[in-house]
């Protein structure tokens, strides 16, 4: 599981069938460098490509997520499903504090 911002979402004018109901996120992934701040909250976007992340949770605008890629973000559905990342979690605060 990785970390990210939610930057943005997208809309979709024909989707499968099994991914009704949910949002498409556009989320700018955390790098080291968000962290290398001590213990405040990682901020800004990253240098990494953004992401489309599937988001059955209900994550906003500036919410920081905890997404999964590969094949494990299809395991959650019943049958094959065209899905590279997925929302696991909606994440409250974020404490990093580097080792002196």
């Amino acid at each position: 599981m990785r970390l990210g911002t939610v930057i943005g979402r997208v809309t979709l004018n024909i989707t499968v069938p099994a991914l009704r109901g949910a949002r498409w996120l556009l989320v700018s992934p955390f790098t080291r460098g968000h962290f290398q701040r001590g213990t405040q909250a990682p901020a800004g976007l990253s240098k990494d490509p953004t992401l489309v992340v599937y988001d059955s949770l209900g994550a906003g605008l500036g919410d920081t997520i905890g997404f999964i890629e590969g094949r494990e973000a299809a395991m959650p559905f019943s049958v094959p499903t065209p899905i590279d990342a997925i929302n696991g979690a909606i994440v409250d605060n974020v404490f990093y504090t580097p080792k002196s």
